[in-house]
């Protein structure tokens, strides 16, 4: 029997990560998908009439075991993967897909689904209830049980298919990333470039036995190189290897996959009576249509391109006054922006780098939660974990309850994935009147500490900590019944208000006042600094609402028609950014091939959603800011009323019971300074 199909013997039930071989995992998922069968199987043969209890919340209690198994495997398969698991996430995806329409398709379950659905009128449930009685109707109703047969197969088919795509897309994003390197062997061609870049370059290097200096696609090596390089032709073949993945004409090209999972989505919706992809999605929504979604990006676009084009035409002119440059490229856009902000602001992020050593940012976020909420992070050796830079934490309430296991894992390496995310081991629920607590983990890709310095991270990087710790804290206040519905388990539009509000407090002196000191002298951030940073916040934000906006049209642009005649990715895109476009294309990249967020992860016909999110942040902080930053009684009304109740009922509902009115998009033209 393996280790991964029954209880963790581990203090707090915590995944035993050194006990784990890979090979564990094949027969650990069809373990877990015979169990998970059988628990179905019971449900369906019950000899009573279908009640909510009998039913509806033992289908949301079954399968705990799988759903552990595949939490685990999936999180290592993001941030510790290798072939071996690449292979094995090949196989196990079509059974769990296969799985999932068993359940789905299976008309005896959707039969005493739907009687009790029929009469929830009289069920007397309470909201939570209520909502998960409808999740799991239309679990059925949304995923093809009303289908006749053949279209069930279909249905089949195509899901079978799409969740081998999108691993593939994945696994070849990985391996271009991984694939690039640009070894410097002259020092003159690092002019410009920060010293502890250089030395990340410089270890790098040694590390492969090589001389010199080694950048890479990681984002701790990329941006500041295209940030802060002199030398424009090497800006110019960082920029380009960056966009060119999946798009190389090579084994890890992505663009028939990419078109094979646009046609496959239409389908699908096609098959349950959707116009496309997108009208399926968003359904389940705040923003409910693709019309909706675009007349909001729109209107959006409105407002913030000529500030745009403003930004832009002025950063054209100080490139060309410093430099002669008289067209101004991709590769040219971090370096200038970033020494226009300089002069205009005398801000660089190097001045405040020394400021922002990562375990006391780290420290910060955990102080503004204790502020916050009441709770603490203490530091424990006694949790496994799946690698050795991985810093555990418990996380406790002022009772000294135990409110959740907390995992931190910063540092790029090979078979992690780039970027930033959260995710969890172990969600929230109650059974049998015991609350279990969640197992949650962020992921981040920060400069890694070197011989001589500690991790100092960019600004933009302390606000990815934040909002990534944001996400975390919507993971382990969840306090509901069921798991389906807990934590981040909510609206995929409402999903970034916890992350993206947290992020609000990197620029408030009182918050920066909790961790914001130099490294070296421990002397406290000069508040010119604070100032500055709140003075620049605003500084391009026309250029990058457009960039958001840019995106989240293209992602409308595939899922919002039917793409069956879109032959050539790159002329498609073309038309999707002509009215977001700033600087000249670059004929060798694509954004597709290498656009995760749509085509692997969640966010197909959602990306449009971090700017949704953040007209529901600048609503929310302004609250805040009224009251006090740390003020007790808003932050205890987000905690109960947003944090902790998961996707228990409307993400509306639950945002007026905090807030009092419905969010405004002026708070965030304001905050954006585009009115």
């Amino acid at each position: 029997m393996s280790i991964l199909t029954h209880y963790f013997n581990t203090k707090y039930n915590t995944a035993p990560f050194s006990k784990i071989k890979n090979e564990d995992f094949l027969p650990a998922f069809q373990k877990g998908i015979e169990l998970a069968k059988a628990e179905i199987d019971a449900i369906i043969r019950n000899p009573i009439q279908p009640t909510f209890e009998n039913t509806i919340e033992a289908l949301d209690f079954s399968g705990a075991i799988l759903d552990r198994i595949s939490s685990i495997f999936f999180n290592l398969n993001s941030a510790e993967t290798n072939d071996e698991i690449q292979k094995i996430a090949q196989e196990v995806s079509p059974l769990l897909s296969e799985f999932g329409n068993d359940i789905r398709l299976n008309p005896d379950l959707f039969a005493r689904v739907k009687t009790v659905y029929d009469q929830r009128e009289k069920l007397n449930l309470t909201a939570e209830q209520t909502t998960l009685l409808d999740k799991k109707y239309k679990g059925f109703s949304r995923n093809g049980a009303n289908l006749p047969e053949d279209k069930k197969n279909q249905l089949r088919e195509i899901d079978k298919e799409l969740s081998k795509l999108s691993l593939q897309f994945g696994e070849n994003v990985l391996a271009e990333t991984q694939a690039y390197q640009l070894h410097i062997t002259d020092a003159s061609d690092l002019a410009g470039l920060p010293e502890g870049t250089i030395e990340a370059a410089r270890s790098l290097a040694k590390s492969q036995e090589k001389e010199g200096w080694i950048f890479t696609l990681d984002y701790p090596s990329y941006v500041p190189f295209v940030t802060y390089a002199d030398n424009r032709e090497l800006r110019k073949k960082m920029v380009i290897a960056f966009g060119a993945k999946g798009f190389q004409n090579n084994e890890f090209d992505n663009q028939e996959i990419v078109l094979k999972i646009a046609k496959l989505r239409f389908d699908r919706a096609q098959v349950l009576g959707y116009a496309s992809h997108a009208h399926f999605v968003l359904e389940e929504r705040m923003s409910e249509s693709p019309e909706k979604v675009k007349k909001f990006s729109n209107d959006l676009l409105e407002k913030a391109k000529p500030a745009a084009l403003k930004e832009f035409a002025q950063l054209s002119a100080f490139a060309k006054e410093l430099d002669g440059i008289t067209l101004l490229e991709k590769w040219d856009g971090a370096y200038y922006s970033e020494k226009l902000k300089q002069q205009l602001f005398h801000l660089d992020d190097e001045i405040l780098k020394p400021y922002f050593q990562l375990e006391k940012v780290l420290e910060g976020a955990f102080a503004v939660a204790q502020k916050l909420y009441g709770i603490t992070f203490e530091e424990t050796f006694e949790v496994d974990k799946y690698h050795e830079e991985v810093k555990t934490y418990i996380v406790k309430d002022e009772e000294d309850q135990l409110v959740a296991i907390f995992y931190a894992d910063f540092f790029p390496r090979k078979g992690k994935r780039n970027g930033a995310w959260m995710t969890s081991f172990k969600s929230q629920y109650i059974k049998k009147e015991i609350n279990e607590r969640p197992h949650i983990s962020i992921v981040c890709n920060f400069t890694k500490p070197t011989e001589t310095k500690p991790s100092l991270l960019t600004f933009n990087e302390v606000t990815t900590l934040f909002h990534e710790f944001g996400h975390a804290l919507h993971g382990m206040l969840a306090n509901t019944t069921y798991s389906s519905l807990s934590g981040t388990s909510v609206y995929w539009d409402f999903v970034e208000l916890p992350s993206q509000i947290l992020e609000n407090w990197c620029y408030e002196p009182e918050a920066l006042a909790l961790f914001a000191y130099h490294y070296e002298t421990g002397e406290m951030i000069p508040m010119e600094l604070v100032h500055k940073i709140k003075e620049s916040a605003s500084f391009q934000e026309g250029i990058a609402t457009m960039r958001q906006l840019s995106f989240g049209l293209l992602d409308m642009g595939w899922h919002a028609q039917d793409p069956s005649e879109i032959k050539d990715i790159k002329a498609f895109e073309n038309e999707q950014f002509a009215a977001t476009q700033l600087y000249p294309d670059v004929k060798e990249n694509a954004m597709s091939t290498s656009f995760s967020h749509i085509f692997q992860g969640g966010y197909s016909s959602g990306y449009y959603s971090y700017k949704w999110a953040e007209v529901l942040d600048a609503d929310a902080f302004e609250y805040f800011q009224e009251k006090g930053i740390f003020d007790k009684e808003v932050a205890t009304k987000f905690k109960e009323n947003v944090l902790s109740k998961g996707g228990t009922e409307h993400p509306m509902i639950l945002y007026k019971r905090f807030r009092g009115q419905e969010p405004r998009p002026e708070a965030l033209l304001k905050r954006a300074g585009l009115v």
